[in-house]
């Protein structure tokens, strides 16, 4: 390391080019630099290799035996760093990467089955994997790198990541069919009395996406039911007299049949978050860009 000290790339590309080019002019004018400056690097490098390097030779300069053994490890060297600062063009057809997804089941069922279409058609050698959503370990997740994106809803994700829109969604209120309790037509406040379901992927508690708005509604909710999943939730409501809110595009479904609410039921956005490291990577660019594409696409068929 204490050799690594006394020289900078600079000094190692000027060398390269005396080797090269044997005048102090001509290296000057390929570096863009003064001929002082060329001079003043030569006198450091002499220092740094205790040797003469060149010696004075009509117009020029000739290399002394010592130098001429550095002009091949210098173009190695040299070669080696250019390749390092290099960044591989990325090319989705020939990728052979893994790129990791944090979801609930919404985003299980409404958008990776057709992003995975369009990765085995421009990418087939890209590996997905999919992972549960974990709201409280979502930001160590990005951080560590475990996961690459994460797709959820904008309050549940760290403030100072950046994120993309991919779709808005909203709320249908829902019942099984054979509920006789329900109608096609319900007030809220009727609906605030019956027995329900929340989803709260992770953390099992029983506020729930539109628990709030029951609030402010003045008319507080009856949660005598956490889920992790739409999925679970849906099962539950078609055999049970649990009423539930469930995003539309998961419906239409033959279990369950919607309830009509005389207030308009809050809406949310989906969202792609992702590590302010991986804002450059063309892979992470290009999947969240994909993923723009398939979630406004998506009719619900």
């Amino acid at each position: 390391m204490n050799a690594l000290n006394r020289v900078d790339l600079k000094q190692l590309r000027t060398l390269q080019c005396l080797l090269r080019e044997g005048n102090l002019s001509r290296v000057a004018d390929q570096l863009g630099v003064t001929q002082q400056a060329v001079s003043d690097q030569l006198k450091k490098l002499r220092a740094t290799f205790n040797d003469r390097l060149f010696i004075r030779s009509g117009n020029g300069v000739t290399p002394t035996a010592y130098a001429r053994t550095l002009g091949p490890k210098l173009d190695l060297i040299l070669n080696a760093v250019g390749e390092l600062l290099e960044q591989d063009e990325f090319n989705p057809a020939t990728t052979t990467r893994t790129i990791t997804i944090s979801s609930t089941d919404l985003e299980q069922k409404t958008i990776l089955p057709f992003l995975m279409q369009c990765l085995r058609r421009e990418a087939p050698g890209l590996r997905l994997a999919v992972k549960k959503l974990e709201l409280d370990e979502m930001a160590n997740d990005l951080l560590n790198g475990t996961v690459d994106l994460v797709l959820t809803n904008p309050k549940f994700a760290p403030p100072s990541y950046p994120s993309l829109t991919l779709y808005s969604e909203r709320y249908v209120c829902v019942a099984g069919k054979a509920n006789e309790a329900v109608r096609s037509t319900m007030s809220v406040a009727e609906i605030a009395d019956m027995p329900q379901v929340v989803v709260s992927p992770s953390r099992g508690d029983f506020t729930g996406a539109v628990h709030r708005w029951f609030e402010d509604q003045g008319h507080p909710r009856q949660a005598m039911l956490s889920v992790p999943t739409f999925t679970a939730a849906k099962a539950t409501i078609s055999e049970t007299d649990l009423v539930g809110f469930i995003p539309s595009r998961l419906l239409p479904d033959d279990s369950l049949r919607p309830i009509e609410l005389n207030a308009e039921i809050p809406g949310f956005d989906v969202i792609a978050v992702w590590h302010q490291r991986s804002s450059q990577d063309p892979l992470n660019i290009w999947i969240r860009e994909l993923l723009v594409q398939v979630s406004r696409c998506w009719d619900g068929s």
